[in-house]
């Protein structure tokens, strides 16, 4: 059977010692010896070791000893030894140490009494504390400290015993006396603490008695005095106005602990205005106060929770908050951002977006390393205020812009993500915009933001000088045409090489990842922030960020580039009436676009253009080439229509949580409402009136009644056993983050008594258990409450089984077992659902390396011919036709589906790249249910899974 323990020591198996040596060791005259051979001894008992032998040895040669350390591991000796035999009487022996223990209890050293008293604190056997109960009653009168602090624990626990109320029935008159003539504080707060578990109402009165020196009690005193007040609090809810004040009072005390717990106190037991605004200042002071990053976000956890029961108050209070920007760490400052935000109100935006403001522009010193993600948390908080108040966006989107050029892409990104935003939804402030970003495009330097930035060119530039600035701007960014001359082509790759840009843009193609977590190619530079430019052959002194991009071997940004041109071009057919001006830029964007081409194909850049960008630009050329009235329609209207759309559905999902959560009922039309007006208010304070009032609104919304949700309670509870089992037993399952609480209910159907009662539970999967399992005895007919801890350490499914093992009084030697029903967790048990925006997602997608990736060799050097023979190889259907397909991108875009291979559920994607050579190489993706799937390429496929190849 499992025994408490109040003593836990590293124990090294390794080197276990023996007990006769032990025992030598004991009884020389060496004091070092015996210290090592007492610590020995204890490591044992403390293992399940079972040394009787030893103990006549320590009374002989240990006990007599002087020596401090020897007395102190002497009684931690008697603390672990069993002092009781099977039927729970006192061994004989064990008198043998009575006298002993009164002679420390008497010892001249303070030390040895207050060693003693706390080894008392720990003894349950009335009859070796009974003869020492004068002892310890004398220590409280001890000229030291140490030892009188320990005299009250060891009184308290004397009358916590069985029987305590019979050896010292006077226990909470002499502490009481004690604890108004004691002046150490340490004591102080033991001797309320034995009055708050013992005799609560003399506590009660000794704080009401001594209410105005309370501000001056030590910071344990007042611990204990809010435990107290939370204890009274709970069992008689009338009461709660008087002790309000006291916390209150409690909040000018110098300890922050005390501050803190204050603050908590206030917030569990009222809902009182004026209270829950003492404590949100509180937890303000303290956030800005305290210099631990694990304080501030502890107390920004508790903001949030007020934020989500008080909001109106926490709305006054939200400048405060963000005063705790002015920490490094980033993790609080996203923290209180998210809290900012939701308490953002037409009265304190302005103020909100100008500190907002001012700490963008203090990201701009440089003094931190992570200022650009800082910035990115900054510009999207800014973002989320604009969406909801369109009138402050005028007063950021221009500051904002100055950031397009950042060196953290991903702050960049979410600027120019911004700006396309604000243009739609305000077009008072479109003239500005398209003019700040045509004065600022060519500072830009990162592909992905040149490409947002050249669309919003492209669709928003609509008089006839925005047009042709737009077009201008983009022609001094290419440079001079052509990107490359004949003799630079014939150069070897490494001059070429050498004489491009400096650029950390490198072009690849890879698959990315879209919104739904499919696949498609793209051929693109690795998006981050381009190195300054230096010279290029054949080229400008300075090069625009488009042509060294360009050069780098990006033809995504150079086919975003030719339909931006195209755009701008049609519009100008529109609005400019000189025909000659008309077809020059024609001529123009033609040219720049057959540049591309050329560069493209050229053996000057070591990658040549991907399909898919050389199919873009042709189709540009062929659309200027012919014009006609549909296609200038699509080109013009329906890209920036879907964008709206887009926005629309945006806000419109928003729109529907808002409603979604407005529509919760808390109460029901038949509940109780009390009229507070028809209410007494005599004697009342302002403060107990407003808890009272709110007391009564809570009552009234259903919120006292919220949490304890029966129906969902029952929904949680699992049978284990049948109603015909001797032993009927059922399961409440709890599931808390990474922990699994199982609170077990065990009813005893017989006439008999069962002994050594157990429930033994393994697991299978991830889960581990907590605890091992313990016995008990179970009288006929009656009920036991078992409580199993089980952690969780992966996502997996996981089962819990067992079984209930037990024996009757009738038949002790055998041993009946009734097996339990499975418990299955699943993984939606512990999974909360979230939101998350794209560029997350798709961020956290790639980080997640679930797919299977094969290498693939192979000597086909036609993409279409390779795709066509995996097909046949694995009789996979696609879901377009390969010959409807043009380039790379279009057919791995496609979805392919090995249904007769893989099932309904397989995914399979291949990306493919040619190399220099012109042989084919890359790899195969496979995402499916069905575990153990492999794919090889070469001349001959082999698909394995289970159940066959």
């Amino acid at each position: 059977m499992e025994k408490s323990c109040t003593l836990l020591v590293h124990f090294d198996k390794g080197t276990p010692a023996m007990a006769n040596e032990i025992k030598e060791a004991l009884e020389g005259n060496d004091i070092d010896s015996k210290i090592e051979a007492l610590k020995k001894a204890i490591m044992l008992l403390l293992n399940g070791e079972t040394i009787p032998q030893l103990f006549i040895t320590i009374i002989r040669y240990v006990l007599p000893s002087d020596d401090h350390t020897i007395q102190k591991l002497l009684l931690l000796y008697l603390e672990i030894i069993d002092k009781t035999d099977s039927r729970g009487k006192v061994l004989p022996e064990m008198i043998l140490i009575c006298q002993n223990l009164r002679n420390n209890l008497q010892h001249p050293n303070e030390y040895i009494r207050g060693v003693t008293l706390r080894f008392l604190c720990r003894l349950n056997e009335t009859e070796i504390i009974e003869p020492l109960i004068p002892s310890i009653l004398t220590n409280l009168e001890h000229r030291h400290p140490f030892v009188r602090r320990n005299a009250v624990l060891a009184v308290m626990s004397v009358y916590k015993l069985p029987q305590g109320e019979q050896l010292l029935d006077s226990a909470p008159e002499i502490i009481e006396k004690f604890l108004t003539s004691e002046q150490d504080n340490s004591s102080k707060r033991n001797a309320f603490l034995m009055l708050f578990n013992c005799a609560q109402e003399r506590a009660i009165n000794y704080l009401f008695t001594n209410i105005e020196r309370m501000t001056d009690w030590g910071e344990q005193l007042q611990m204990v005095v809010l435990e107290l007040i939370r204890k009274v609090c709970r069992a008689n809810k009338a009461e709660k106005g008087k002790y309000i004040k006291i916390i209150i009072s409690l909040l000018n005390a110098p300890s922050t602990a005390v501050i803190y717990e204050c603050a908590g106190t206030l917030v569990s037991l009222s809902s009182a205005p004026t209270a829950i605004r003492a404590a949100a200042n509180t937890y303000c002071q303290l956030l800005l106060s305290q210099s631990d990053n694990n304080v501030k976000l502890i107390v920004l956890d508790r903001l949030n929770e007020l934020k989500a029961s008080h909001r109106e108050i926490m709305v006054e209070l939200v400048m405060d908050v963000l005063r705790a920007l002015s920490s490094p760490n980033l993790d609080i400052r996203r923290k209180t951002i998210d809290i900012a935000l939701e308490l953002i109100t037409p009265r304190n935006i302005d103020e909100v977006v100008m500190l907002l403001k001012k700490e963008v522009v203090k990201t701009q010193s440089g003094e931190h390393e992570k200022n650009g993600e800082y910035r990115q948390m900054l510009v999207q908080a800014i973002h989320t205020c604009a969406i909801k108040f369109p009138e402050v966006a005028s007063t950021v989107v221009h500051l904002l812009m100055d950031f397009l050029s950042d060196t953290n892409v991903a702050s960049a990104m979410d600027v120019v993500v911004f700006v396309r935003e604000i243009i739609e939804t305000n077009p008072k402030l479109r003239v500005s915009i398209i003019t700040r970003l045509l004065d600022t495009f060519y500072q830009i330097r990162a592909a992905r933001v040149c490409s947002c930035a050249l669309w919003i060119i492209g669709e928003y530039c609509l008089s006839l000088s925005e047009v042709e600035s737009g077009i201008s701007t983009i022609k001094n960014c290419l440079g001079d045409l052509p990107f490359y001359t004949a003799s630079e082509e014939g150069e070897a790759p490494e001059s070429a090489k050498s004489s491009q840009v400096s650029s950390t843009t490198v072009s690849s193609r890879r698959p990315a990842i879209l919104a739904d977590g499919t696949y498609a190619t793209q051929s693109a530079a690795l998006e981050t922030a381009m190195s300054p430019p230096t010279l290029v052959q054949g080229s400008l002194s300075s090069i625009g960020n488009l042509r060294s991009l360009i050069l780098s071997g990006d033809f995504f940004l150079g086919a975003v580039v030719a339909c931006t041109l195209t755009k701008l071009v049609l519009r100008l057919e529109e609005v400019q009436p000189s025909k000659v001006e008309v077809n020059r830029t024609f001529t123009q964007a033609l040219l720049i676009m057959v540049s591309m081409l050329q560069l493209g194909e050229s053996s000057f850049l070591p990658h040549p253009i991907d399909n898919d960008s050389r199919d873009r630009i042709v189709l540009c050329i062929r659309l200027l080439s012919n014009t006609g009235d549909e296609v200038r329609k699509i080109w013009l209207q329906s890209c920036r229509q879907s964008f709206v759309k887009m926005l629309a559905e945006k806000q419109r999902h928003e729109t529907e949580e808002i409603k979604a959560r407005a529509q919760i009922s808390h109460a029901q039309p038949d509940d109780l409402i009390d009229f507070y007006h028809l209410k007494s208010r005599k004697g009342m304070s302002q403060l107990e009136l407003e808890d009272e009032v709110q007391d009564d609104l809570k009552r009234a919304t259903g919120e006292f009644t919220k949490e304890g949700d029966d129906a969902n309670k029952l929904n949680r509870i699992l049978q284990l056993t049948g109603f015909s089992d001797p032993v009927y037993a059922e399961a409440y399952v709890t599931v808390h983050h990474y922990d699994i609480v199982l609170d077990v209910t065990v009813i005893n159907r017989t006439k008999e008594t069962l002994q050594n009662l157990c429930l033994e539970l393994a697991t299978m999967g991830d889960l581990k258990l907590v605890e091992r399992p313990q016995n008990y005895t179970l009288a006929p007919e009656s009920s036991k409450q078992i409580k199993a801890n089980i952690k969780v350490s992966s996502t997996e499914t996981g089962v819990i089984f067992g079984n209930i093992v037990y024996e009757t009084s009738s038949n002790v030697l055998e041993r009946t077992v009734i097996v339990l029903n499975d418990i299955h967790i699943d993984i939606m048990d512990y999974i909360s659902p979230a939101s998350c925006t794209d560029v997350a997602f798709r961020a956290m997608w790639a980080e997640f390396e679930w797919e299977n990736k094969v290498a693939v060799n192979t000597i086909i050097q036609d993409e279409k011919e390779f795709l066509n023979h995996i097909m046949k190889s694995t009789n996979m259907k696609c879901l377009t036709p390969i010959s409807a397909l043009e380039g790379e991108c279009g057919f791995l875009a496609a979805n392919l589906y090995a249904k007769s291979v893989f099932g309904e559920d397989a995914l399979v994607n291949v990306s493919i790249e040619k190399q220099v050579d012109n042989k084919l190489s890359g790899y195969i993706r496979i995402r499916s249910k069905t575990q153990g799937i492999a794919l090889s390429l070469g001349d001959k496929i082999t698909l394995k899974q289970k159940g066959g190849s």
